[in-house]
């Protein structure tokens, strides 16, 4: 085999080990949210965002938020109405996103569900859908942006579901 076709070869499957390796750590940093979350340790699930990245939500009213990364994001996860929750049982669970990866880029599109206990059940409290747009950091894949829509029915929710084809 030429030295070139070799080279290519290995070139080519180095470009595929590298977006492999890409997909799995952006997996796992969007599925170590949950537990952090979950766990109420709010600094780390600050840092999983970049400096001045954001958390956009929608709010129980209806309104949206935004929220800077690291302090405003992580100051969420000590509100009393996270607590709350925290105190009484509760699951975020980040379902597996569809992730394109740009170079040092990337964009998740996926759903997120939080899981609730009452008394002796466990029931479905909160469905939506997330787009993430991330950066690769020297300190490895950070959130860059999270825009976050209850599944309710909305035009913005559909929207963001939308995006699932162009990520």
């Amino acid at each position: 085999m030429p030295t070139d076709a070799l080279e290519q070869r290995l070139a080519a499957l180095e470009a595929r080990l590298r977006a492999a390796e890409d997909h799995l750590e952006i997996q796992n940093l969007l599925m170590t949210y949950g537990p952090l979350v979950d766990s109420a340790t709010a600094e780390p699930a600050g840092r999983l965002w970049v400096e001045g990245g954001g958390y956009n939500f929608t709010l129980p009213d209806g309104g949206s938020k935004r929220l800077e990364a690291p302090d405003e994001v992580a100051g969420m996860y000590t509100w009393p109405g996270h607590i709350d929750l925290v105190n009484t049982g509760c699951a975020h669970l980040t379902a597996t996103p569809k992730i394109t990866v740009s170079g040092d880029d990337a964009d998740a599109v996926g759903y997120s569900f939080v899981v609730l206990k009452e008394g002796e059940r466990w029931f479905l409290w909160r469905a939506a859908v997330n787009h993430w747009t991330l950066r690769r950091t020297s300190d490895g894949w950070r959130i860059v942006e999270r825009f976050n829509r209850a599944l309710d029915g909305s035009p913005e929710s559909h929207d963001v579901m939308r995006k699932v084809v162009a990520a």
